[in-house]
């Protein structure tokens, strides 16, 4: 039986202090509000990309060099928009050894560039940096190297920090890299949120962002390691492990296939939990305002509702941007 879970207070007490940080955490953790405060947006950067291309499906998303990026996230920020997911892909990608020179320079330059007006996460994994596309690294049997996956996974978590991530999102979905980034970072007395992506089912509906993050696994799928969106408890115990393992924020992806499960996990973690809603789901509404079956604000807004009604304390839309403009 799953039942609530007590951490220790001063382990608490330390998550605590990472989210008042700064005015921008502070309001998206507000717990009476409903703003464009609550949204965050996501971008995606290609080191072998000179101009931008718009990611098919998603309207007014794009793939971006750097330089664009800075000039999108300006604009996003004249629209409201604070609060950034950034995703990277690097031009050479390998087996098992990675080079995050392009990942610091696009944090770095982000970050100098507007300083604390935003608040920069950055999704950590190893899919857009391994040469087959998947999460994590394997044996010459095909299977997961657990803890080698463990170890670049939290140096990658690292080299983010260090060029000044405001927030680490653990994306990948294996056993244990909560409490490893979360230890590499204490260490380091890097004072950094982990908002985990604790609950993420294996889904159909990631199908845009697969091509725009450019993280399409080249053999098999996710399933061993993603979670199963039949089983209810699983999805639930992967978020405590994650509570357990000194995650600050959690989150649920698809949203609205984990709709029922925002409330569960927040009242058995005791902590914040967001909802993404992924690219699939986004490029529905897309598309079917293209082919005149619904008003995209419209249903952005419906949808946002429904998410805030479930209790989601965040939102990861590819709609952020908009939301100023539909009345958030």
């Amino acid at each position: 039986m799953i039942g609530k879970m007590r951490l220790p207070m001063s382990k608490v007490s330390k998550k605590l202090h990472r989210l008042k940080s700064n005015k921008i955490f502070r309001d998206l953790c507000s717990e009476t509000d409903f703003t464009k405060a609550n949204f965050v947006q996501p971008l995606f950067v290609n080191e072998a990309l000179r101009n931008k291309e718009e990611i098919i499906g998603l309207k007014d998303n794009f793939v971006m060099s750097l330089e664009d990026t800075l000039r999108q996230i300006n604009e996003d920020i004249s629209n409201g928009v604070n609060n950034f997911l950034l995703f990277i892909s690097s031009k050479n990608k390998s087996l098992d050894s990675f080079n995050l020179s392009f990942h610091e320079k696009v944090i770095s330059s982000i970050k100098d560039e507007f300083k604390d007006n935003i608040n920069l996460w950055t999704d950590v994994c190893l899919c857009s940096l391994t040469d087959h596309g998947h999460c994590c690294l394997f044996d010459k049997d095909n299977s997961i190297n657990i803890d080698k996956t463990l170890d670049e996974i939290s140096k990658v978590a690292l080299t983010y920090a260090e060029a000044g991530a405001d927030i680490i999102a653990p994306s990948d979905m294996m056993d244990g890299r909560t409490l490893k980034i979360r230890k590499v970072l204490d260490a380091l007395n890097f004072s950094i949120p982990i908002i985990s992506y604790s609950t993420k089912f294996s889904s159909n509906f990631y199908g845009p962002f697969r091509n725009a993050a450019d993280s399409s696994p080249l053999f098999g799928d996710r399933k061993q390691y993603q979670l199963d969106y039949r089983n209810k408890s699983e999805a639930i115990r992967a978020s405590i492990r994650c509570a357990e393992e000194g995650a600050d924020m959690l989150m649920v992806k698809p949203a609205m296939t984990s709709i029922d499960l925002i409330k569960d996990i927040k009242e058995k973690t005791n902590l914040m939990v967001g909802a993404y809603q992924v690219s699939g789901e986004y490029a529905g509404i897309c598309l079917s305002e293209d082919k005149g079956l619904l008003n995209m604000e419209e249903a952005l807004e419906e949808t946002w509702h429904v998410m805030r009604r479930a209790e989601a304390q965040f939102i990861i839309t590819y709609g952020a941007r908009l939301a100023k403009k539909i009345g958030f």
